[in-house]
């Protein structure tokens, strides 16, 4: 067994427990913080499955982790089961429709991110198991990854600490490896605060902490000039003041979200926000309150993870659709803003043949591709710091879909899902077994990840004094 790709039957044997996880997981949409009852899916899988139960990890009641075998090399497996807010939408369906009486939805795909995760967790501590081999297999139950960087959290209070390399992967529209830049972020609420009073017969008594959000807006929009291409800021008022417009509005939030390509530009930024942000306060006359909600750093690349991976998933060949999968993504297709499609072909550096259906992705795009460079942030950086890290892309949605809309809600329990689930938990599977096999391969990786913290030493990006925003448990209200 020890040489042959029956990881795969593993994983073949275990499909339809984990396919059920991931509808159970789609069914009961949770965000940032709340994920109670995915958790607690995911931790009645783990221990069905044998695994050795960590509750609670790094303080957070939505974080598990699961560990079987002991000694030789750690083996970290992430997954996640987050959803995003206002974005409902029935599965199999291809016009728009959310579902009634639920806000929010798998926009994102975590429900089958988790669950073929353990599924690979599953068939990994199943082959140790079955050859006597010397190995830790984990699974981190990771909530919060939309807005909450938990894993930074976990990161920070040292559940990495022995680890020695971790595999991770994303659900997506098409199949490769992920080596696309991730920006280090930081989630900053800036509160004015100033004094109300009634702004027609009284307007000179009152200082307006809605005046300083706008301003402090127009600084940051000015500052978008200067600031290198590849940074963003964005931001949401996650207190507007109130509803009545003849009070000068006292107390006002506005959320950034600062972004840069890596860690050291992302505090510079950060500092020249914070400038524009005093300066607002100056002007207004209201006191600043600043708090950081939440940050996550850049991902870091190892090359010899990558084509560790990159080789299991071409042995593997890419995920094989039918023609009802097809005529389902066509449908999905038609709906999507123009460029769509083209946007996902530029930014793989892909160009179709000219009878070749790309409603779905199958075919496996090459390491070093190019191609348009498209960034967005994710707490899987800060493990990346810790340990070194991997991570695939895998087809589960239509070509071309972006991320966070409901088209890929769409597909959450859709045969194109469950198979490209399917097909992840396989190449994670055969990644981590490649690896336990190759402890040279683990020391290359370690190397490079040595000389990627000497040249910049890893600081967390949510200060020692930051606490998660831990929600309580719905039955305890």
């Amino acid at each position: 067994m020890l040489n042959e790709n029956s990881i795969w039957q593993l994983i073949d044997n275990h499909a339809s427990r984990f396919i059920k996880l991931s509808d159970d997981v789609f069914d009961t949409p949770e965000t940032l913080f709340a994920e109670f009852r995915s958790c607690a899916a995911h931790r009645a899988a783990l221990i069905e499955q044998g695994f050795r139960i960590n509750d609670n990890a790094a303080g957070l009641p939505t974080a598990v982790v699961g560990e079987a075998g002991s000694g030789g090399p750690v083996i970290a497996i992430l997954g996640e089961y987050d959803a995003l807010p206002g974005l409902s939408q029935y599965s199999g369906k291809t016009k728009q429709k959310a579902i009634k009486g639920s806000a929010q939805g798998h926009g994102c795909g975590h429900n089958m991110f988790g669950a073929a995760a353990m599924l690979a967790a599953t068939a990994l501590k199943e082959w140790v198991e079955a050859n006597n081999v010397q190995a830790t297999v984990r699974y981190y139950g990771c909530p919060a990854e939309e807005g909450g960087g938990a894993k930074t959290y976990m990161v920070r209070e040292g559940l990495f600490d022995d680890v020695d390399v971790a595999i991770s992967w994303h659900p997506a529209p098409f199949t490769a490896i992920n080596q696309e830049p991730s920006l280090a972020n930081a989630r900053i609420d800036y509160t004015f605060h100033g004094i109300a009073s009634h702004a027609a017969f009284e307007p000179e008594m009152g200082r307006s902490g809605l005046d300083a959000v706008e301003l402090m807006n127009i600084g940051v929009n000015y500052l978008r000039e200067h600031m290198p291409d590849a940074a963003r800021v964005h931001y949401a008022y996650m207190n507007a003041g109130g509803a009545a417009p003849n009070v000068v509005q006292a107390r006002a939030t506005v959320r950034q979200l600062i972004r840069h390509p890596d860690l050291p530009g992302c505090q510079e930024l950060i500092a020249r926000v914070d400038k524009i942000a005093q300066g607002a306060a100056l002007m207004t006359e209201t006191k600043l309150e600043r708090k950081v909600f939440s940050g996550v750093s850049n991902l870091l690349p190892n090359r010899p993870l990558e084509e560790a991976m990159q080789a299991e998933l071409e042995a593997l060949g890419p995920v094989q659709f039918d023609t009802e999968d097809r005529a389902f993504a066509a449908k999905i297709q038609a709906t999507l803003p123009k460029g769509a499609v083209e946007s996902n072909l530029k930014a793989l550096n892909y160009t179709p043949h000219p009878d070749q259906d790309i409603t779905l992705c199958d075919w496996i795009n090459p390491l070093d591709r190019g191609g348009d460079v498209r960034a967005g942030s994710t707490d899987v950086g800060d493990v990346s710091w810790a340990v070194p890290t991997v991570q695939l892309w895998d087809t589960t949605w239509t070509f071309g879909t972006p991320f966070h809309t409901w088209q890929v809600v769409a597909h959450g329990k859709t045969p194109v899902a469950h198979k490209g689930l399917i097909h992840a938990a396989k190449v994670i599977a055969a990644t981590g077994r490649t690896l336990i096999q190759n402890p040279d391969v683990i020391s290359a990786a370690k190397l490079v990840h040595q000389a990627q913290l000497i040249k910049t030493p890893y600081e967390s990006p949510i200060p020692n004094d930051i606490k998660p925003p831990i929600k309580k448990h719905p039955d305890l209200f």
